[in-house]
């Protein structure tokens, strides 16, 4: 067996006693009982946590990857610079400080952390639509216009499934941190899992912080997974054949 191979498998099983263990400690000790006490009010703040995450992460795709085919157009290429800047700004600011300047414009409540979460997820999503359609072999695009196709066709049969395994990768990444930042909505009244972490700090009641800081980690290790599982569908079986050969 490959020795890099082993040590995958070796951390692989460590990590996951880790976390039985850890499982075992939390329901010995009852850490979630909040949500089975308190189902109702669990379900509710999950459920504005999705919301949040759906909307943002919907907004930022619906914006960013048309963008990010616009730019990487001749014609608008000067200006990938400046508009890569601006859409970095969501980045470089502290998430708490794009929650208070939404919360300023929008007051408190569940639009301004939408709206904070939209912002901070334009970068990542962007950047690697435009870094994914940059990459795509010039060859195959001269022989796609050999043989007569237009440039909407090339984008769409050719540019955007070769990129698609890079956009996916950017739309995984900017989700999966907008998990873990929605819990801040808590702090400009936008409700979700945040209410019981920070509850659960407030008061020193662990067993409010793990019944909401757990479900988080856990959705976004299942939000991670599905889009990985869509990344693989959407990338062409060619490509990924390629990839494969090159990682033996």
């Amino acid at each position: 067996m490959d020795r890099n191979k082993y040590i995958a498998i070796v951390v692989k099983v460590f990590f996951s006693i880790l976390v039985i263990a850890f499982f075992y400690w939390a329901f010995a000790n009852q850490m979630f009982s909040r949500i089975f006490e308190d189902s109702d009010k669990f379900l509710t703040l999950l459920q504005q946590h999705i919301v949040i995450i759906l909307i943002s992460g919907g907004l930022a795709i619906l914006i960013a990857v048309p963008i990010g085919i616009i730019l990487t157009r001749p014609r608008f290429r000067k200006a990938e610079w400046l508009v890569v800047n601006i859409a970095n700004l969501g980045q470089t600011i502290p998430s708490l400080a794009v929650l208070a300047l939404a919360m300023g414009f929008l007051g408190i409540g569940m639009k301004a952390a939408i709206v904070a979460l939209f912002v901070y997820s334009l970068l990542p999503i962007l950047q690697n639509t435009i870094a994914g359609l940059d990459s795509v072999d010039e060859n195959a695009k001269d022989a796609a216009k050999g043989m007569g196709l237009t440039s909407l066709q090339i984008l769409f049969k050719i540019e955007l499934p070769n990129a698609a395994y890079s956009i996916m990768a950017g739309v995984r990444t900017a989700l999966v941190i907008n998990v873990g930042t929605a819990a801040l909505a808590y702090l400009i009244g936008g409700g979700g899992l945040g209410v019981w972490i920070f509850t659960g700090i407030q008061l020193f009641d662990n067993t409010y912080l793990m019944s909401g800081a757990v479900p988080v980690t856990l959705l976004a290790i299942f939000i991670d997974y599905l889009l990985r599982g869509l990344q693989y569908v959407l990338d062409p079986k060619g490509l990924r054949m390629a990839r494969q050969v090159l990682k033996s």
